[in-house]
């Protein structure tokens, strides 16, 4: 038997097939060929359309199928991971009201201000264990204020990852993790936020049914397989974020356990059970896939917006030179880039930076010093010096960084950035063999076997800190 697993990022949609008795991948698939688009009518909005989503979600399987000979009847069960945060509307038939506010939109930042100010900070603290931010919660207040008659439509409301299971089963249905993720949830009282939806107004009835993250949450549709390819009846036995699955992906379990992602964003999440903490407004704590009332587990996710959109950015301006080229010209430039610095801030509010939108910055060029090759390692450099400005937060935190588990795709991939990190921390990094769309499709297996499936996650290189180069990278670091 065979499990599909899927992973909604805001650039892809993968998919992947992993073989139940082993855990080892059969088949993977990443589609559109040129990454999704984020519409942007205004400074500092972005979204897109959650049909695109189910458009790719669809070509991804056929294309898993048709290139690995699996037959749909082979497929035993589903797993799905998501870009967090994104808000989709839909009405009655599940067909979207507009496109969906997704994670780096920053036009309900200042409704989250307000609530944090009306609600107060021990209450934020105590219940939602975060300020309200620019998280889900504060964009469909921004929907309610602004487009009433949209609102007025809604039927749920639901996080990307929602609403492709829906189009799978026909079933709205949503997550604890998934609440937590958009700041509805209180922790206090293990029940949606009574105090945050009255501030803003929020219909209780819009939430969708909650299930667990582990567990038989609906079964494919008669139109989920036609439009797929999947079998009628399929179990979708697996939901949760991008980030959470990853942690999941990369063998996080316990308490202490940290790791790393370098994608459109940059994440540092790390697992806790432990509710203190010192940075409200700057850290993000959400329920943790294997969450349950009666045992917490609780994941710190410390967010960076510009991260690969920064690398990517610079490699559509350097003419689509290849990503393997660019990081072979960093290594051409001395630790430092000579002085040149990127911040890499031009995705919108960063959490990290109290919401502020202090955009991208390139400073101390010299026209007789600087080349391209300086330019790429300040890039890798400048969203490697970012998250580790992020870590120093956690750290101060409580979270406790000896070292880090990161898969072995986007940023990490480069040296540069990688050793930058490590030398600059004094930690190791393990990059490890997996992918979201396999871990999704690894945790869907639980269910449907009640057995654990084994990791089968191989370590394909580590990263040790070099001790003669912390201080000058230090020095980079803080110049």
């Amino acid at each position: 038997m065979v499990a599909i697993g899927f992973d909604i990022g805001s650039s892809f949609v993968k998919g992947a097939l992993v073989d139940v008795e082993t855990g080892k991948p059969i088949a993977r698939a990443r589609v559109p060929e040129v990454e999704i688009p984020m519409d942007a009518e205004q400074l500092g909005w972005a979204e897109q359309h959650p049909n695109l989503w189910w458009q790719y979600l669809c070509e991804a399987t056929q294309k898993l199928l048709t290139e690995s000979n699996i037959n749909a009847d082979q497929i035993s069960s589903i797993g799905i991971s998501y870009q967090m945060h994104g808000l989709v509307l839909v009405d009655r038939d599940l067909n979207p009201l507009r496109k969906s506010i997704i994670w780096c939109d920053s036009r309900a930042t200042p409704y989250g201000e307000k609530a944090f100010e009306k609600l107060g900070k021990g209450y934020c603290k105590d219940h939602l264990l975060n300020s309200p931010g620019n998280f889900t919660a504060s964009k469909l207040a921004w929907v309610i204020d602004n487009e009433p008659e949209r609102y007025q439509k809604s039927y749920k409301l639901m996080l990307p990852g929602d609403f492709l299971a829906a189009k799978l089963s026909g079933i709205p249905q949503t997550t604890i993790t998934g609440l937590s993720e958009g700041i509805f949830w209180d922790f206090k009282n293990d029940q949606v936020s009574k105090a945050l939806f009255d501030h803003y107004q929020i219909d209780q009835s819009l939430v969708p049914e909650v299930v667990d993250n582990f567990t038989v949450q609906a079964t494919v549709s008669k139109h989920g397989a036609q439009a797929t390819g999947l079998k009628e009846g399929t179990p979708i036995t697996y939901r949760a974020g991008d980030q959470p699955n990853n942690a999941y992906t990369l063998g996080a379990r316990k308490a202490g356990d940290v790791v790393a992602t370098g994608g459109t964003s940059g994440v540092v999440y790390a697992l806790t059970d432990q509710l203190s903490g010192n940075e409200l407004t700057k850290v993000n704590t959400f329920a943790h896939v294997n969450y349950q009332p009666q045992q917490k587990m609780f994941g710190k996710l410390l967010n960076l917006n510009g991260a690969g959109i920064q690398y990517r950015w610079l490699h559509q301006l350097m003419g689509e030179v290849g990503y393997e080229k660019l990081n072979e010209m960093a290594q051409q430039a001395p630790i430092g880039s000579n002085g040149l610095q990127v911040f890499p801030f031009g995705n919108g509010a960063e959490r990290m930076l109290d919401n502020k939108i202090v955009n991208g910055h390139i400073s101390n060029i010299n026209f007789n010093i600087h080349d391209n090759n300086h330019m790429v390692r300040a890039t890798l450099e400048g969203i490697a010096f970012a998250m580790i400005y992020g870590i120093e937060i956690l750290k101060n935190d409580g979270v406790d960084i000896e070292n880090l588990k990161v898969g072995n795709d986007n940023l990490f991939l480069s040296d540069v950035f990688s050793k930058t990190i490590a030398d600059t921390l004094g930690i190791s990094i393990q990059m490890l063999e997996a992918t979201g769309a396999e871990g999704a499709a690894k945790a869907s297996i639980y269910n449907v076997h009640q057995t654990q499936n084994k990791d089968n996650i191989n370590i394909t290189k580590t990263i040790n800190p070099n001790p003669k180069l912390q201080d000058e990278s230090m020095a980079s670091f803080e110049p």
